[in-house]
Protein backbone atom coordinates (compact mmCIF):
# COMPACT_ATOMS: atom_id res chain seq x y z
CA UNK A 1 0.00 0.00 0.00
CA UNK A 2 1.35 3.44 -0.91
CA UNK A 3 2.15 5.80 1.90
CA UNK A 4 -0.44 8.51 2.40
CA UNK A 5 0.56 11.94 3.58
CA UNK A 6 -0.37 12.66 7.13
CA UNK A 7 0.07 15.48 9.62
CA UNK A 8 1.10 19.08 8.89
CA UNK A 9 3.83 18.03 6.45
CA UNK A 10 1.35 16.34 4.15
CA UNK A 11 -1.00 19.26 3.64
CA UNK A 12 -0.56 21.41 0.53
CA UNK A 13 0.46 25.01 1.36
CA UNK A 14 -2.35 27.45 1.79
CA UNK A 15 -2.77 30.54 -0.39
CA UNK A 16 -1.39 32.71 2.40
CA UNK A 17 1.67 30.49 2.77
CA UNK A 18 2.32 30.53 -0.98
CA UNK A 19 2.04 34.33 -1.00
CA UNK A 20 4.40 34.62 1.97
CA UNK A 21 6.93 32.36 0.23
CA UNK A 22 6.60 34.38 -2.97
CA UNK A 23 7.21 37.64 -1.11
CA UNK A 24 10.39 36.22 0.45
CA UNK A 25 11.67 34.95 -2.88
CA UNK A 26 13.54 36.98 -5.53
CA UNK A 27 10.56 36.51 -7.84
CA UNK A 28 8.54 39.40 -6.35
CA UNK A 29 11.08 42.16 -7.06
CA UNK A 30 11.68 40.61 -10.50
CA UNK A 31 7.96 40.77 -11.33
CA UNK A 32 7.77 44.35 -10.03
CA UNK A 33 10.76 45.31 -12.18
CA UNK A 34 9.18 43.77 -15.28
CA UNK A 35 6.05 45.87 -14.77
CA UNK A 36 8.04 49.02 -13.97
CA UNK A 37 10.28 48.62 -17.01
CA UNK A 38 7.30 48.09 -19.30
CA UNK A 39 5.62 51.20 -17.94
CA UNK A 40 8.89 53.17 -18.15
CA UNK A 41 9.31 52.23 -21.81
CA UNK A 42 5.88 53.59 -22.66
CA UNK A 43 6.35 56.72 -20.58
CA UNK A 44 9.78 57.35 -22.09
CA UNK A 45 8.48 57.15 -25.64
CA UNK A 46 5.34 59.09 -24.76
CA UNK A 47 7.10 61.96 -22.99
CA UNK A 48 9.54 62.58 -25.83
CA UNK A 49 6.89 62.18 -28.52
CA UNK A 50 4.50 64.53 -26.72
CA UNK A 51 7.07 67.29 -26.37
CA UNK A 52 9.19 66.92 -29.51
CA UNK A 53 7.36 65.12 -32.30
CA UNK A 54 5.13 68.03 -33.36
CA UNK A 55 6.53 71.31 -32.02
CA UNK A 56 4.10 74.19 -32.40
CA UNK A 57 4.52 77.81 -31.33
CA UNK A 58 2.88 78.80 -28.06
CA UNK A 59 4.53 82.10 -27.13
CA UNK A 60 7.30 83.75 -29.17
CA UNK A 61 8.41 87.13 -27.81
CA UNK A 62 9.31 89.30 -30.81
CA UNK A 63 10.62 92.86 -30.82
CA UNK A 64 9.15 95.37 -33.27
CA UNK A 65 10.57 98.75 -34.30
CA UNK A 66 9.84 101.25 -37.04
CA UNK A 67 6.48 101.75 -38.73
CA UNK A 68 4.53 99.10 -36.81
CA UNK A 69 1.81 101.63 -35.91
CA UNK A 70 1.03 102.56 -39.50
CA UNK A 71 -1.67 100.82 -41.48
CA UNK A 72 0.58 98.48 -43.48
CA UNK A 73 2.65 97.73 -40.43
CA UNK A 74 -0.43 96.83 -38.37
CA UNK A 75 -1.72 94.66 -41.24
CA UNK A 76 1.60 92.79 -41.36
CA UNK A 77 1.62 92.20 -37.59
CA UNK A 78 -1.99 91.04 -37.70
CA UNK A 79 -1.04 88.63 -40.48
CA UNK A 80 1.86 87.27 -38.41
CA UNK A 81 -0.41 86.68 -35.41
CA UNK A 82 -2.96 84.95 -37.62
CA UNK A 83 -0.32 82.79 -39.32
CA UNK A 84 1.13 81.70 -35.97
CA UNK A 85 -2.22 81.38 -34.21
CA UNK A 86 -1.64 84.45 -31.99
CA UNK A 87 1.65 82.99 -30.73
CA UNK A 88 3.71 86.09 -31.49
CA UNK A 89 4.02 88.28 -28.40
CA UNK A 90 4.94 91.70 -29.75
CA UNK A 91 7.20 93.94 -27.69
CA UNK A 92 7.73 97.42 -29.03
CA UNK A 93 11.14 99.12 -28.73
CA UNK A 94 12.01 102.70 -29.57
CA UNK A 95 15.25 101.80 -31.36
CA UNK A 96 16.80 98.89 -33.23
CA UNK A 97 19.80 98.96 -30.89
CA UNK A 98 17.64 98.30 -27.83
CA UNK A 99 15.80 95.57 -29.67
CA UNK A 100 19.08 93.85 -30.59
CA UNK A 101 20.19 94.13 -26.96
CA UNK A 102 16.98 92.33 -25.99
CA UNK A 103 17.95 89.53 -28.40
CA UNK A 104 21.36 89.28 -26.73
CA UNK A 105 19.70 89.09 -23.32
CA UNK A 106 17.40 86.37 -24.72
CA UNK A 107 14.31 88.40 -23.89
CA UNK A 108 13.05 88.18 -27.49
CA UNK A 109 13.68 85.72 -30.31
CA UNK A 110 13.66 88.13 -33.25
CA UNK A 111 13.47 91.78 -34.26
CA UNK A 112 10.95 92.93 -36.87
CA UNK A 113 11.86 96.31 -38.36
CA UNK A 114 9.03 97.76 -40.47
CA UNK A 115 10.32 100.37 -42.92
CA UNK A 116 9.04 102.70 -45.64
CA UNK A 117 5.69 103.15 -43.94
CA UNK A 118 5.29 99.40 -43.64
CA UNK A 119 5.96 98.62 -47.32
CA UNK A 120 9.11 96.65 -46.44
CA UNK A 121 10.27 94.72 -43.42
CA UNK A 122 13.54 93.28 -42.13
CA UNK A 123 13.21 90.29 -39.84
CA UNK A 124 16.34 89.65 -37.80
CA UNK A 125 16.05 86.14 -36.38
CA UNK A 126 18.42 84.50 -33.93
CA UNK A 127 19.27 80.96 -34.91
CA UNK A 128 21.25 80.61 -31.69
CA UNK A 129 18.12 81.41 -29.67
CA UNK A 130 16.39 78.43 -31.24
CA UNK A 131 16.76 77.26 -34.81
CA UNK A 132 13.24 75.85 -34.85
CA UNK A 133 11.77 79.16 -33.68
CA UNK A 134 13.81 81.11 -36.22
CA UNK A 135 12.57 78.82 -38.98
CA UNK A 136 8.94 79.20 -37.92
CA UNK A 137 9.22 82.99 -37.84
CA UNK A 138 11.05 83.21 -41.17
CA UNK A 139 8.51 81.01 -42.97
CA UNK A 140 5.55 82.89 -41.50
CA UNK A 141 7.04 86.33 -42.31
CA UNK A 142 7.73 85.38 -45.93
CA UNK A 143 4.21 84.01 -46.41
CA UNK A 144 2.56 87.02 -44.76
CA UNK A 145 4.74 89.40 -46.78
CA UNK A 146 3.59 87.85 -50.05
CA UNK A 147 -0.04 88.05 -48.95
CA UNK A 148 0.09 91.66 -47.74
CA UNK A 149 2.45 93.05 -50.37
CA UNK A 150 5.29 93.73 -47.92
CA UNK A 151 8.83 93.01 -49.12
CA UNK A 152 10.41 90.91 -46.37
CA UNK A 153 14.13 90.38 -45.85
CA UNK A 154 15.18 87.71 -43.35
CA UNK A 155 18.60 87.79 -41.68
CA UNK A 156 20.13 85.53 -39.05
CA UNK A 157 21.95 87.90 -36.73
CA UNK A 158 22.99 85.18 -34.24
CA UNK A 159 23.77 82.11 -36.34
CA UNK A 160 24.69 78.72 -34.96
CA UNK A 161 28.26 77.49 -35.19
CA UNK A 162 29.20 75.51 -38.33
CA UNK A 163 29.74 72.32 -36.34
CA UNK A 164 26.28 72.59 -34.78
CA UNK A 165 23.93 73.40 -37.69
CA UNK A 166 20.78 72.17 -35.93
CA UNK A 167 21.65 73.50 -32.48
CA UNK A 168 21.54 70.05 -30.87
CA UNK A 169 25.12 69.73 -29.66
CA UNK A 170 24.44 71.59 -26.42
CA UNK A 171 21.46 69.33 -25.74
CA UNK A 172 23.64 66.26 -26.24
CA UNK A 173 26.47 67.42 -23.97
CA UNK A 174 23.99 68.39 -21.25
CA UNK A 175 22.19 65.06 -21.66
CA UNK A 176 25.51 63.26 -21.21
CA UNK A 177 26.25 65.20 -18.03
CA UNK A 178 22.80 64.47 -16.57
CA UNK A 179 22.79 60.74 -17.31
CA UNK A 180 26.43 60.03 -16.40
CA UNK A 181 25.86 62.13 -13.28
CA UNK A 182 23.26 59.82 -11.77
CA UNK A 183 24.72 56.64 -13.32
CA UNK A 184 27.98 57.49 -11.56
CA UNK A 185 26.13 57.76 -8.24
CA UNK A 186 24.48 54.39 -8.92
CA UNK A 187 27.87 52.82 -9.55
CA UNK A 188 29.27 54.30 -6.34
CA UNK A 189 26.34 52.81 -4.45
CA UNK A 190 27.07 49.37 -5.96
CA UNK A 191 30.86 49.18 -6.18
CA UNK A 192 31.87 51.58 -3.37
CA UNK A 193 29.04 50.87 -0.98
CA UNK A 194 31.19 51.33 2.12
CA UNK A 195 31.97 55.00 1.44
CA UNK A 196 31.13 57.27 4.36
CA UNK A 197 28.80 60.23 3.66
CA UNK A 198 31.63 62.80 3.34
CA UNK A 199 33.58 60.43 1.09
CA UNK A 200 30.50 59.84 -1.08
CA UNK A 201 30.02 63.58 -1.63
CA UNK A 202 33.74 64.08 -2.37
CA UNK A 203 33.89 61.25 -4.90
CA UNK A 204 30.69 62.47 -6.57
CA UNK A 205 32.31 65.89 -6.95
CA UNK A 206 35.51 64.24 -8.24
CA UNK A 207 33.87 62.30 -11.06
CA UNK A 208 31.73 65.34 -11.88
CA UNK A 209 34.83 67.51 -12.36
CA UNK A 210 36.67 64.90 -14.41
CA UNK A 211 33.56 63.95 -16.39
CA UNK A 212 32.71 67.55 -17.19
CA UNK A 213 36.26 68.09 -18.42
CA UNK A 214 36.08 64.94 -20.57
CA UNK A 215 32.78 65.98 -22.19
CA UNK A 216 34.00 69.50 -22.97
CA UNK A 217 37.33 68.23 -24.31
CA UNK A 218 35.67 65.62 -26.54
CA UNK A 219 33.17 68.07 -28.04
CA UNK A 220 35.58 70.99 -28.48
CA UNK A 221 39.15 69.70 -28.81
CA UNK A 222 38.54 66.23 -30.27
CA UNK A 223 35.48 66.68 -32.50
CA UNK A 224 35.48 70.45 -33.03
CA UNK A 225 31.68 70.45 -32.99
CA UNK A 226 31.51 73.51 -30.73
CA UNK A 227 33.92 76.30 -29.94
CA UNK A 228 33.36 76.37 -26.19
CA UNK A 229 34.33 78.96 -23.60
CA UNK A 230 36.16 76.01 -22.10
CA UNK A 231 36.41 76.77 -18.40
CA UNK A 232 32.84 78.08 -18.12
CA UNK A 233 31.40 75.16 -20.10
CA UNK A 234 33.46 72.68 -18.08
CA UNK A 235 32.19 74.07 -14.77
CA UNK A 236 28.57 74.08 -15.99
CA UNK A 237 28.90 70.41 -16.97
CA UNK A 238 30.59 69.56 -13.68
CA UNK A 239 27.86 71.28 -11.65
CA UNK A 240 25.23 69.46 -13.73
CA UNK A 241 26.85 66.07 -13.11
CA UNK A 242 27.24 66.76 -9.39
CA UNK A 243 23.63 67.88 -9.01
CA UNK A 244 22.38 64.84 -10.94
CA UNK A 245 24.52 62.47 -8.89
CA UNK A 246 23.41 63.95 -5.60
CA UNK A 247 19.76 63.81 -6.66
CA UNK A 248 20.09 60.03 -7.02
CA UNK A 249 21.97 59.85 -3.70
CA UNK A 250 19.14 61.78 -2.03
CA UNK A 251 16.49 59.44 -3.41
CA UNK A 252 18.64 56.44 -2.51
CA UNK A 253 18.66 57.70 1.07
CA UNK A 254 14.90 58.19 1.14
CA UNK A 255 13.76 55.22 -0.97
CA UNK A 256 16.57 52.67 -0.94
CA UNK A 257 16.77 50.34 -3.93
CA UNK A 258 13.86 52.05 -5.74
CA UNK A 259 15.72 55.37 -5.99
CA UNK A 260 16.14 54.95 -9.74
CA UNK A 261 12.41 55.48 -10.30
CA UNK A 262 12.11 59.11 -9.14
CA UNK A 263 15.58 59.94 -10.50
CA UNK A 264 14.73 58.64 -13.98
CA UNK A 265 11.33 60.28 -13.89
CA UNK A 266 12.66 63.67 -12.83
CA UNK A 267 15.78 63.81 -14.98
CA UNK A 268 14.91 61.82 -18.11
CA UNK A 269 11.14 61.52 -18.50
CA UNK A 270 10.40 65.11 -17.45
CA UNK A 271 13.68 67.04 -17.37
CA UNK A 272 15.24 66.29 -20.74
CA UNK A 273 12.15 66.76 -22.98
CA UNK A 274 11.39 70.07 -21.22
CA UNK A 275 14.99 71.32 -21.23
CA UNK A 276 14.61 73.40 -24.41
CA UNK A 277 17.67 71.73 -25.92
CA UNK A 278 16.10 69.68 -28.71
CA UNK A 279 13.00 71.88 -29.11
CA UNK A 280 13.02 75.51 -27.98
CA UNK A 281 10.81 76.44 -25.05
CA UNK A 282 8.36 78.56 -27.14
CA UNK A 283 7.54 75.45 -29.19
CA UNK A 284 7.02 73.13 -26.22
CA UNK A 285 3.66 72.58 -24.53
CA UNK A 286 3.26 75.53 -22.17
CA UNK A 287 3.52 73.59 -18.91
CA UNK A 288 6.72 71.86 -19.98
CA UNK A 289 8.25 75.16 -21.04
CA UNK A 290 7.73 76.52 -17.52
CA UNK A 291 8.70 73.40 -15.60
CA UNK A 292 11.85 72.81 -17.63
CA UNK A 293 13.55 75.97 -16.38
CA UNK A 294 13.38 74.69 -12.79
CA UNK A 295 14.92 71.27 -13.42
CA UNK A 296 18.65 70.45 -13.73
CA UNK A 297 18.57 69.47 -17.44
CA UNK A 298 16.84 72.70 -18.45
CA UNK A 299 19.09 74.82 -16.25
CA UNK A 300 22.17 73.13 -17.71
CA UNK A 301 21.04 73.66 -21.32
CA UNK A 302 20.19 77.29 -20.61
CA UNK A 303 23.52 78.09 -18.92
CA UNK A 304 25.55 76.28 -21.59
CA UNK A 305 23.57 77.85 -24.43
CA UNK A 306 24.19 81.35 -23.10
CA UNK A 307 27.87 80.65 -22.46
CA UNK A 308 28.42 79.46 -26.05
CA UNK A 309 26.19 81.78 -28.07
CA UNK A 310 25.60 84.85 -25.89
CA UNK A 311 28.91 85.53 -24.10
CA UNK A 312 28.76 88.46 -21.73
CA UNK A 313 25.02 88.00 -21.16
CA UNK A 314 25.01 85.07 -18.75
CA UNK A 315 22.10 84.84 -16.31
CA UNK A 316 22.29 83.77 -12.67
CA UNK A 317 19.02 81.83 -12.66
CA UNK A 318 20.19 78.53 -14.24
CA UNK A 319 23.19 78.42 -11.89
CA UNK A 320 20.91 79.02 -8.90
CA UNK A 321 18.68 76.16 -10.07
CA UNK A 322 21.63 73.74 -10.40
CA UNK A 323 23.16 74.86 -7.12
CA UNK A 324 19.77 74.64 -5.40
CA UNK A 325 19.22 71.02 -6.48
CA UNK A 326 22.76 70.14 -5.44
CA UNK A 327 22.48 71.79 -2.02
CA UNK A 328 19.03 70.40 -1.23
CA UNK A 329 20.12 66.92 -2.26
CA UNK A 330 23.26 67.13 -0.14
CA UNK A 331 21.28 68.45 2.82
CA UNK A 332 18.69 65.67 2.63
CA UNK A 333 21.40 63.03 2.23
CA UNK A 334 23.39 64.41 5.16
CA UNK A 335 20.38 64.80 7.44
CA UNK A 336 19.20 61.22 6.89
CA UNK A 337 22.61 59.69 6.14
CA UNK A 338 21.94 56.94 8.70
CA UNK A 339 19.23 55.65 6.35
CA UNK A 340 21.52 55.41 3.32
CA UNK A 341 22.14 51.76 2.41
CA UNK A 342 25.91 52.34 2.19
CA UNK A 343 28.57 53.49 4.63
CA UNK A 344 30.70 51.78 7.24
CA UNK A 345 31.14 52.01 10.96
CA UNK A 346 34.26 53.60 12.37
CA UNK A 347 35.52 51.83 15.47
CA UNK A 348 38.62 52.41 17.61
CA UNK A 349 41.55 50.09 16.91
CA UNK A 350 41.26 48.32 20.29
CA UNK A 351 37.56 47.61 19.67
CA UNK A 352 38.25 46.07 16.28
CA UNK A 353 40.44 43.42 17.88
Amino acid sequence: MADTPHGGHGRPPTRGQRWAAFRRSPLLPAVVLVLILAAAAGLFAGSYTYSMANPTPHSIPTAVVGAYRQERGRAFLDGMEEALDASVKVRAYDSAARARRAVAEQEVFAVLDLRDGGRSAVLDVSGASGVSVAQVLAEAASAVGRRTGVAVTVRDVRPLQPGDPRGLAIFYVSLAAVIIGFVGAIQLSVHARALTPPERIVFTAAYALLGGFAIAAAVDWLLGALDLPFVESWLILALTMFASGMVFTMFNTLMGRWAMLPTWGLMVLLGNPSSGGAVSWPLLPSALGVIGRWLPPGASVSAQHTAVYFPGHQHAFPFLVLAGWALVSCAVFWTWRHRHPGGRERRPAHAAS
